[in-house]
């Protein structure tokens, strides 16, 4: 093991700025690509997620245009059963 040196020489404090340096723009440029995958994540998930959205919105409009049709043919058998016991009311009487 290397015993501790009193003083540093201005040669290891100048390599030791560099290694610092060196060291914090290797971290900036990782730190900027992951913003940019970041940023190309969202702009992937906003488009997924439009695209689920539209799905949901098609799938409710086929439940209204169904609920729609429910409710028509249910007036209509009520009205016919309606008209049915009325018919038979008055032939009975």
């Amino acid at each position: 093991m290397e015993a501790m040196r009193p003083s540093w020489s201005d040669d290891r404090l100048d390599h030791l700025n560099y290694r610092v340096d060196e060291g914090f723009r290797l971290a900036n440029e990782k730190s900027d690509r992951i913003e940019m995958s970041v940023g190309d994540l969202r702009i992937e998930m906003n488009h997924r997620l439009d695209r689920t959205e539209n799905r949901f919105d098609r799938i409710e409009d086929r439940f209204d245009r169904l609920q729609q049709g429910i409710m028509i043919v249910g007036g209509g058998l009520v009205c016919s059963l309606i008209a049915t016991l009325g018919g038979l009311f008055v032939s009975l009487n």
